[in-house]
Order: structure tokens, then sequence, then C-alpha cells
């Protein structure tokens, strides 16, 4: 996709910077995520991935940079009014009501959803990640990996135009991890911008169309899946730690 055809950017950081007392924990760091397109952002633990994805959020405030969605500067707004405007999030830890059941839980995230997004009925969000027929059971009985696609399907429901995603594939085996990917690819499919904080590489490489790479709080490289392979400083510094991941 060249230049002049590629869509607007849904999500747009722009040299944020943040310091936590004498650490700086982001070092003017910029990522951009289009509608349609699985955008990676990996590196060490530590690298600066979680605090980017909380300024974007709004958890964080930054020194420096701006947050832009769909062209529209949030770097001030709140969380909620962030949410409002189309941006969605999952967490490292499983954040489920655990005494509900799946339907339950996604319903609950439709239902809070802003006027301005209309969002996805609970049903339709359950049919894209594959969950119909899990509806009834409660979340506290579900397996990792099942669980942690009650947690996408939440967040669809909001009616998200920006769609980040921590660590999502964490705790689950090669088959769950392939056919979360398949809903990943989906969910992009649906014109959604995605972003994924992710330690399986190899899920990265497969899957994302853009990659970015974190070191020490600063972009290291971004580029193409092949583009990031090929990069003699993300092997040192990263990939060359990374088991299965062909430099």
């Amino acid at each position: 996709m060249t230049a002049a055809t590629a869509p607007a950017a849904a999500l747009e950081v722009r040299d944020v910077v943040v310091r936590f007392g004498g650490h700086l924990a982001l070092d003017r760091v910029s990522l951009t995520a289009r509608p349609g397109e699985v955008t990676g952002l990996i590196g060490p633990n530590g690298a600066g991935k979680t605090t980017l994805f909380n300024v974007v959020t709004g958890l964080q405030a930054p020194q420096r940079g701006t947050v832009l969605l769909d062209g529209r500067d949030v770097t001030r707004l709140a969380p909620y009014r962030r949410a409002r405007r189309g941006l969605a999030r999952t967490f490292q830890r499983l954040e489920l009501f655990g005494l509900l059941t799946v339907a339950e839980n996604v319903e609950l995230a439709a239902s809070v959803r802003g006027r301005r997004r209309p969002g996805r009925s609970a049903d339709e969000a359950l049919e894209l990640v594959g969950l119909r027929d899990l509806a009834d059971v409660r979340a506290d009985e579900l397996p990792t990996g099942k669980a942690r696609l009650v947690e996408l399907a939440r967040a669809l429901a909001t009616g998200p135009r920006v769609l980040l995603l921590d660590e999502p594939a964490s705790g689950q085996s090669e088959a769950e991890t392939e056919e979360f990917r398949e809903v990943l690819l989906a969910v992009a499919g649906e014109g959604i911008a995605v972003v994924l904080v992710e330690h399986d590489v190899q899920l990265v490489m497969r899957t994302c169309s853009q990659v970015h790479v974190l070191d020490f709080g600063r972009v290291l490289a971004a580029g193409t899946p092949e583009e990031i392979r090929g990069n003699e400083a993300v092997i040192e510094a990263y990939l060359g730690a990374a088991p299965g991941v062909p430099a």
C-alpha cells in the first residue's frame, strides 16, 4: 500500500516524553496505527510499552508530546472521554467479573459505552470472537485462552476505532494463540486499528503489518516485520534473545 492510498491514521503518538523522577521512561516516542491494520509494539521488559499505553489511554500524563485520535488532539482528555471517542484497551492481567457469565461481562461493557460510539451488540461481539456457544458460562470457569477472548469481546462491544491489546496471548497454548491470531485479523478486517503489545514475537511478526521496537524508552526501529527481522540493532537488543525468530 502506497502512502497515497494508505488510510488516515486512527491513532498518532507524537514525540511523547515521560519521566518518573530521574528516570526517562519514554524518550520522544512516536507511533502510528491505521484502520484495518494490526500494529505491533515489542521490546524487552521495562522498555516502556505499558507506559506508552497508559499515555494513550490517559492514565499517565506525558511531560511532552501529543496523542491524536482520528486527527483530534486528546492528550489532555480524561480516559472516559477518550473511550467515548472510540478508544478501548485490555490489560496484562485478566480483569473479568468472574461471577458473571460471558454474555453478562460483554453486555456490561456495551451498556456503558458513550452515545457517540454506538458500538456493536454483545451478541455481535461474541460472534466475532467465536464465543457465542459459551455465552451462558460463568467467566471464572473459562480457561485462560477463552477468558482472553471474552476481554476482547468486551472491548469490541464499546465500539472502538482503536483497540490496544496488552499481552493478550499470555498464558495461551499454541492452538489458542493461533485461534487468537485469526480473531485479531478478523477484528482488523472490521476497520479497527489494533495495537498489539506481545512477548510472543512470532505472533507479532505473523500478524502485524507494521512493528515498532522500544528499548530503554526509545523507538529503536519501526517498519514491516521483514525490515525488523533484518535490523541489526533490533537483533542485538531483542530478537537475538527471542527463540524461534530468525533474523
